[in-house]
């Protein structure tokens, strides 16, 4: 098991406590992070009650079979880009039934980057219950594999968060 910084764990719990306090129910799918921010927050006692489950949609095939990205938007775009994060995340939303959905795609490395697309690109997607548009972030992390994917959840974390400013 990957050893994961403390402070991510706390910033987990307060994710959780915060959802669970508005009554609203979360979810996931994932890419790059390989299941690991699911992961995260079931570890979290009581995470139940307010994180419904992840996705992980690690080839592309599984993100259109699973959680309905266009072929098109892959094929335009790439695996690791807004528009595929976007309708990730909303779909998502619509499979998992949830309130709010987070999705990341990116290029973990050390392998797969290319000069447009370097390692460490990741898109984020967040589709939240009655708002029609997915807000789509980009973040650009530099270090190894591990280092990559334990920012990229921390981001999410961030973004799932309904207790922080939006």
């Amino acid at each position: 098991m990957m050893e994961i910084d403390e402070s991510i764990i706390e910033l987990a719990t307060q994710v959780i406590e915060h959802a669970k306090a508005q009554g609203v129910s979360l979810g996931c799918v994932e890419s790059c992070t390989g299941g690991m921010l699911g992961s995260i927050l079931t570890s979290i006692s009581g995470s139940s009650d307010a994180f419904e489950g992840g996705l992980m949609t690690y080839s592309n095939e599984t993100k259109v079979r699973l959680v309905g990205v266009d072929r098109e938007a892959l094929d335009k775009h790439g695996a690791v880009s807004s528009p595929v994060a976007a309708h990730m995340a909303m779909g998502g939303m619509s499979v998992l039934g949830v309130d709010r959905c987070v999705s990341i795609t990116g290029i973990a490395g050390p392998g797969g980057g290319s000069e447009d697309k370097p390692v460490g690109t990741v898109w984020f997607g967040l589709a939240t219950k009655g708002n029609h548009e997915v807000k789509c972030t980009l973040a650009e992390y530099e270090g190894d594999r591990h280092s990559v994917r334990t920012q990229a959840v921390e981001l999410a974390l961030r973004m799932l968060d309904v207790g922080a400013a939006e």
